[in-house]
């Protein structure tokens, strides 16, 4: 028989330690010569990313011993750190940035110098020329005076046991994914330039031996993601010339011809590298994942131009590769953890799927797992928004009488990112404790064309705020969640939204800002050159527009800031610098609001280590206790957080 408890105070085994150690992330997958490999980041040894090989008969082996963290620092948020050919493995460590090659028997070995000084060269997106005597890979070079216009990127080619790489790009603010074509005589790369963002504007560029082809793709108001070399020596790529990141080819001494056309991206915002949403099999075939109105799914399109979607039973797929008739992603859904996924395809059909790196029996009982409800709701400026609607769920519990649960607004990063449909054990912490949650996929979110992510283009801080607000509105207005007891929470770029949601409006009663934004000039000035100018699109330029830059700031708006708000910072942010923290902080502070405020030693921009994790889940849990009025379990032992001015 279930017990009768207030919202928010309801017992449950997803404490803070449960997500900490269900929060393995499984980042990036390939398949080479039958074996498996993967990434995945692992809390619990100080939020490290180790290499995991399955071989084609079965055994499984983390691939680096000791202390080995295989994690760039290119672009500040990295990806396409490690790549494999013929049993070599290559990777960029965390702690130098150095490039490594790896052998099993000879283990690591660092191939570059090091830096003059540190952490001053970055590598990533490496690829191997059919040789097998170079790659092509992109190096970032921090100059000894600092600051985002001393740091040079460009495409270089090294040899593959170390050498004095050769530029073979440079000019370009930004170059990504290097790709060899299959007979080694043509190179292709992605660059783009400030203020453009990758998913803004970006062109694709060939070059055949010393000679340069030039842009075959992309332009003003064109992304272009993922090219990539068919056997045929034809380039594929992803491009959103029609609004949605749609398939295409080029054929060298021909033009540009679709390849896929569907209302769907089949393509992300780049931020980090080694992303992939297809791959070619080896009987013409072609295997994609793609993101309709927010949902996702996996297919086939056959060699005849058929296509065949797949049926796997989860509803988000990652890192699309593939060998021959053999595809290797990882996928996930809203009740299981993500899983390395061998599919074998025969015929254009799926013939069997093989868990190379099942998902983890977590122990629960299904009705401890809230699934999310796809919903959109009418939003300001006649717009429709979108979000991930989560229910209260807990099997041993229930709340008094009528009592409608409090609501957690999520906000997701970016603020060009989504919200996915996933199994997200941070999520379930709250709802199986008796909160409703609801994860936003504001106007500027992707996986609805390239329109809905232009909703934010100048409004940033309008619409995404606007939309929260609605997504809180409405659910009250529907009677699932208590008008009285709205809370609003997000990191980095949804820590803006979250300080901007309260300090323009009186719709919530609390907040919790992990490294977010409180000062738009300040971050124009002070952050790193990936996104030194992303502001110009999401805001205006700088300083031209600075009344824009600060009528939107929470910071110059204290004065109708009056919500208690939770602070989190990772002192070693370079992304959003801790002063941003801190002067929200102190201003709330002074102003006599209540405020609480927490920083890690040894993080960046996002916490990464078990111990942190644990503290800021449970603090934000203790801070939500004390405002709203209800008592924490008394089993979990949660150490209270300090709130001033409460």
């Amino acid at each position: 028989m279930s017990r009768v408890l207030p919202h928010g105070s309801w017992p449950t085994p997803i404490t803070s330690e449960f997500v900490v150690g269900a929060l393995v992330r499984l980042d990036e997958a390939v398949v080479c010569d039958g074996d498996v490999w993967w990434s995945e980041l692992r809390p619990e040894e100080g939020g490290r990313t180790q290499l995991v090989r399955a071989t084609a008969k079965g055994a499984r082996q983390d691939v680096l011993a000791g202390d080995a963290n295989v994690r760039t620092a290119v672009h500040e948020y990295g990806g396409g750190a490690w790549w494999v050919r013929a049993g070599v493995l290559w990777y960029a460590n965390w702690s130098d940035q150095r490039l490594y090659r790896w052998t099993a028997e000879g283990g690591s070995q660092p191939i570059t110098p090091p830096p003059e000084h540190p952490r001053g060269q970055r590598w990533a997106d490496g690829c191997v020329h059919p040789s097998g005597e170079v790659m092509a890979v992109v190096r970032e070079r921090h100059l000894a005076r600092g600051g985002a216009a001393d740091v040079v990127n460009e495409i270089v080619s090294l040899p593959v046991e170390g050498g004095e790489p050769e530029v073979i790009a440079s000019g370009s603010d930004f170059v990504a994914d290097p790709r060899w074509s299959p007979d080694g005589e043509m190179l292709c790369w992605l660059e783009w330039n400030h203020p453009d963002m990758p998913w803004d504007s970006t062109t694709l560029r060939v070059r055949a031996g010393r000679e340069d082809i030039g842009v075959v793709a992309g332009g003003p108001a064109e992304s272009i993601f993922q090219p990539r070399w068919a056997s045929d020596g034809s380039l594929w790529f992803a491009s959103d010339r029609t609004s949605w990141w749609n398939l295409y080819r080029w054929t060298p001494g021909g033009g540009v011809e679709p390849v896929i056309e569907m209302e769907a991206d089949i393509g992300r915002p780049q931020w980090v590298f080694g992303q992939s949403c297809y791959a070619f099999l080896g009987d013409g075939g072609v295997v994609f994942a793609y993101t309709r109105e927010g949902r996702e799914g996996l297919a086939i399109r056959r060699e005849d131009a058929t296509t065949v979607d797949l049926d796997l039973g989860y509803t988000a797929f990652d890192s699309v590769q593939a060998e021959g008739q053999t595809v290797v992603i990882i996928a996930s859904s809203p009740t299981r953890e993500p899983a390395v996924l061998r599919l074998q395809i025969r015929d254009g059909r799926l013939a069997s799927v093989d868990a190379v790196r099942p998902p983890r029996d977590l122990g629960l009982d299904p009705g401890w797992l809230s699934v999310p409800e796809h919903v959109s709701y009418p939003s300001s400026g006649g717009r429709t928004a979108h979000a991930l609607f989560y229910p209260p769920s807990n099997p041993t519990c229930r709340a008094p009488g009528n009592e409608k649960p409090p609501l957690l607004v999520f906000i997701h990063g970016g603020p060009t990112s989504a919200a996915r449909s996933t199994l997200r054990v941070e999520v379930q912490y709250w709802t199986s404790r008796g909160f409703a949650v609801v994860d936003v996929n504001y106007g500027g979110s992707t996986g609805y064309g390239r329109t809905y992510r232009e909703q934010l283009k100048g409004n940033w801080g309008v619409v995404d705020v606007d939309d929260c607000v609605a997504a809180a509105r409405w659910l009250a207005d529907q009677g699932r969640v208590d008008d009285r007891r709205l809370c609003i929470r997000g990191g980095s770029a949804g820590g803006f939204t979250t300080l901007a949601a309260l300090a323009f409006h009186d719709v919530f009663c609390a907040g919790a800002s992990h490294f977010g934004v409180a000062d738009l000039e300040a971050l124009a000035q002070d952050t790193h050159k990936f996104e030194s100018r992303y502001l110009d699109g999401l805001v205006g330029p700088y300083p031209e527009r600075r009344d824009l830059y600060l009528e939107r700031s929470p910071i110059h708006h204290i004065d109708s800031f009056d919500t208690p708000l939770v602070v989190f910072q990772g002192l070693e942010d370079e992304v959003v610098p801790p002063a941003q923290s801190q002067m929200i902080v102190d201003a709330l502070r002074l102003k006599g609001v209540p405020v609480a405020y927490m920083t890690f030693e040894g993080e960046q921009h996002g916490f990464r280590q078990a111990k942190h994790l644990q503290r800021a889940l449970d603090g934000e849990l203790s801070f939500y206790a004390q405002v709203l009025g209800f008592t924490l379990p008394p089993d979990e032992n949660i150490e209270p957080m300090p709130v001033e001015n409460l």
